[in-house]
């Protein structure tokens, strides 16, 4: 019999396969031995079986493939980008505050040189998070307002004594933008500085702007504990899982819609989406480069880990 099935293994096809495993089931001829050899005999039959069986599974007809998606452009553009190409038109005559830092790139420029350049708007403030507008400062220490140096407007800090636009600041201020590369995981200042200026947009009756990028991570996997109330903090401050699936413009619709901060029911947000994305992309399928959002993430597997 071991003899037999070693012999169906080497056959080519499931079917031939299938034929000899059930003419060999009906053989009862009895086997003439010891115990201990019928025991060894038994043991090897059944390992062969096994295998067998797994070798005329994976014979048999593959399941139809789902339809493919349309191919994917070879880079999206952005949020940032969209609106660039579009000459800044929705901005048209205003004056506009930005909260930004170096992943806030249109192609290889900065969006805050790229508005200042521009004609018919007019850059007024620029807000930087931690590590900066240009993302000069190291993770951790406190940001200090100042001047940009690339295009002279005033920089007010929201990564030091305060972590939210004040009032004062946002005065002459038509609208303001928010554009800067998320992680994906929810421990990340980055999305705790956008919901404190979404509210202070809203107390100041400023319509905000949310220049979408992807999700480093995707949109498709959500993972991880979600945020027990009682630990809310700037560093986790949204009932959301570690991994939450979301891109920026997404999670500020999601802040708004939940009721995640007060007062910013009647905010007049937008969102700029990208074109091109799709939830199922990975970093790598974006045909974006990748601009380490803080020091310590050098590349896209270190946000996986993270």
């Amino acid at each position: 019999r071991l003899l037999q099935v070693e012999s169906l293994l080497r056959r080519p096809t499931g079917a031939s396969l299938h034929k000899g495993m059930c003419r060999l089931s009906q053989d009862t001829r009895p086997y003439k031995g010891s115990s201990e050899n019928r025991r060894s005999m038994h043991t090897a039959y059944v390992r062969l079986v096994v295998a067998a069986l797994a070798l005329l599974a994976g014979c048999a007809s593959p399941a139809p493939l789902p339809e493919a998606m349309p191919p994917a452009p070879t880079r999206i553009r952005t949020g940032a980008e969209v609106l660039a190409d579009e000459g800044f038109a929705r901005l048209a005559g205003l004056r506009v505050g930005l909260i930004a830092n170096h992943t806030s790139r249109v192609d290889s420029t900065h969006l805050a040189d790229r508005l200042h350049a521009a004609g018919g708007i007019e850059l007024v403030a620029l807000f930087g998070p931690e590590h900066g507008i240009r993302g000069d400062a190291v993770a951790g220490a406190y940001v200090e307002g100042s001047r940009d140096s690339s295009t002279g407007v005033p920089v007010h800090s929201l990564y030091g004594r305060r972590t939210k636009p004040t009032p004062e600041q946002l005065a002459g201020i038509d609208v303001l933008l928010f554009d800067i590369q998320d992680i994906g995981a929810r421990f990340y200042t980055y999305i705790s500085t956008m919901g404190l200026a979404m509210q202070a947009a809203a107390a100041a009756d400023i319509p905000f702007y949310v220049l979408d990028r992807p999700n480093p991570l995707g949109g498709v996997l959500v993972e991880g504990f979600v945020l027990e109330p009682e630990y809310t903090s700037f560093v986790g401050a949204y009932p959301i899982p570690v991994v939450h699936g979301l891109t920026v413009g997404e999670l500020a619709r999601m802040i708004q819609g939940e009721g995640w901060m007060e007062g910013i029911e009647a905010l007049d947000l937008h969102v700029v989406p990208m074109l091109g994305w799709r939830r199922a992309m990975g970093w790598d399928a974006t045909g974006l480069p990748w601009t380490p959002p803080s020091p310590n993430i050098p590349d896209v597997a270190t946000a996986v880990l993270y």
